[in-house]
């Protein structure tokens, strides 16, 4: 309640943000501890397929949700510079980045040796953390909404693998109630945006040009401040900063 009380309301998004880093930071604690006291066990158990490959999906997303949520944090609180972080090569980076889990989860599930299956959960956790704060930070700051209802939703199924693991109906269910709502969110407000899901989830990947930037758009601009008339200066200053770089990018 503290905390309600003094976020202004145009600071929700990064608060929401933060909030789900913790999530994701949470869900790797969790799998990796549920993973080193359950280890002797896992072989024996007739389950220990589902639970050892949500504990490797909990590191995973989880890792991805802790330092992107945190990257998104920092562009919209103006800790990072919005722009998108173009390195050459950057969609070759991220698919390295995701691709090496696929051998690390097959080693952890195929291993009976606790100490192989730590290094391959560290592998995870290593590659999942640089694979989120790059993948964000290569998104520009007017689609961080998008990233972090996208964030949402990989929380939300962090939380599911966590229900696995443990054993816990309501973890389950309330797991995949938000993590289908976050991902239906996201492509809801990607098609209000005019702009392709995957375009915005891996990074500016084939982005195509957004209804704001175009003649279509300025004229839609246009018309509602000739309805509202409403001073653009005033209404852009007093946006907050995701919302004032999209109006930004529509006055161009």
């Amino acid at each position: 309640m503290r905390i309600y009380f003094q976020v202004a309301i145009t600071d929700l998004p990064q608060l929401v943000a933060a909030f789900h880093s913790l999530v994701g930071l949470g869900a790797v604690g969790i799998s990796v501890a549920s993973y080193i006291a359950g280890a002797p066990t896992l072989d024996a158990d007739p389950l220990g397929v589902v639970k050892k490959t949500s504990i490797f999906l909990g590191t995973f997303i989880g890792g991805v949700t802790f330092t992107g949520s945190l990257t998104a944090f920092g562009k919209l609180q103006g800790l990072l510079a919005s722009k998108p972080l173009l390195l050459p090569g950057r969609n070759a980076i991220n698919a390295a980045l995701a691709g090496v889990n696929l051998p690390a989860m097959y080693a952890f599930m195929t291993t009976a040796d606790p100490t192989v299956g730590l290094a391959c959960l560290g592998v995870s956790t290593a590659s999942s953390f640089a694979f989120g704060g790059h993948a964000t930070a290569s998104i520009g700051g007017a689609d961080m909404p998008v990233v972090i209802t996208v964030l949402n939703s990989y929380s939300g199924w962090a939380l599911c693998a966590e229900g696995f693991m443990l054993a816990n109906d309501l973890l389950t269910v309330v797991g995949a109630l938000v993590g289908a709502s976050g991902a239906i969110l996201s492509y809801i407000m990607c098609k209000a945006m005019n702009r392709p899901l995957l375009s915005v989830i891996f990074g500016g990947y084939g982005i195509n040009p957004q209804l704001a930037a175009s003649t279509e758009g300025k004229k839609q601009l246009s018309f509602f401040q000739q309805i509202c008339q409403i001073e653009i200066p005033f209404l852009v200053y007093k946006a907050s900063p995701t919302m004032r770089l999209t109006l930004m990018r529509l006055l161009k």
